[in-house]
């Protein structure tokens, strides 16, 4: 049985106001673009691993456009081995992590800004020069990701909901802790 509750989107910012009221679905889609897109990042993660040792060198050195903006930054980074051996470990550690947060819809914000953090580094390092290539799955993937955490959509059928009502000290988490919220949702 759906229910429809009469919930509103509402928004003011630089004189520019947005208005708009979800379908009764929205929930259930919200749902599964999280899970979606923990899949994407838990199975990236895991293939990097299945392929242990993972090196990201080859994408540093090679991969990266000369007309990217940060191609001497990633060449910098490939050339300092203690920084390279760090990004060997950080970039298949954080896609697992986000993924599976993702997936349980547990500390959600906090794991759509790690993803995004992500997606905007791959899309500088993908980053040609050219108009056409502005708008690549990367950008998409770092805009979802950032609209998982402004949905708080951890605390639709997923382990925030519960997180955030654990007692602490006799009250709700989030009310001992408000800054909790920043990473829960």
């Amino acid at each position: 049985m759906s229910t429809t509750t009469h919930n509103r989107l509402e928004s003011q910012y630089g004189g520019i106001s947005l208005t708009g009221q979800p379908h009764a679905l929205s929930a259930w889609a919200v749902v599964a673009l999280r899970i979606v897109m923990g899949g994407v990042l838990l199975f990236a993660g895991l293939h990097k691993v299945s392929d242990w040792p993972f090196d990201a060198s080859g994408f540093l050195l090679h991969g990266v456009d000369p007309a990217s903006p940060a191609s001497g930054l990633y060449a910098a980074m490939a050339e300092t081995p203690i920084v390279l051996d760090a990004v060997n470990v950080i970039v298949p550690a954080t896609q697992l992590l986000i993924g599976i947060a993702l997936i349980t819809g547990a500390f959600v914000r906090l794991a759509a800004l790690g993803g995004a953090m992500q997606m905007v580094l791959f899309y500088l390092g993908g980053w040609t020069g050219e108009w056409f290539a502005v708008f690549d799955s990367t950008l998409v993937y770092g805009v979802v990701f950032l609209a998982l955490g402004a949905l708080a959509a951890g605390r639709m059928a997923g382990l925030d909901a519960y997180i955030e009502r654990i007692r602490v000290g006799g009250q709700p988490l989030v009310e001992r802790y408000p800054r909790a919220r920043y990473i829960l949702g």
